[in-house]
């Protein structure tokens, strides 16, 4: 969502009008209006680590491509 930020940033910082970012966004002059009119700040997330689910096999995944590469390409 840095879509409200950008608004943000034309209408008050570059003095772009509402028509102009209505042109450039896509979005109605009634939504840009209502995101101009919002005080809330758009929300940031952090996105928690996570191990991959191919982790617990990565070992026995890596041995099989390598006894794989040493084959020729019709024995794969």
């Amino acid at each position: 969502m840095a879509l409200l930020s950008v608004i943000r940033r034309w209408h008050f910082r570059q003095q772009v009008p509402i028509r102009e970012i209505e042109r450039r966004t896509g979005l109605s002059r009634n939504t840009i209006r209502k995101y101009l009119r919002a005080d809330t700040v758009e929300p940031q997330f952090k996105v928690p680590e996570r191990p991959s689910k191919l982790d617990p096999y990565a070992e026995k995944l890596s041995g099989w491509l390598r006894i794989e590469a040493g084959k020729s390409r019709k024995q794969r």
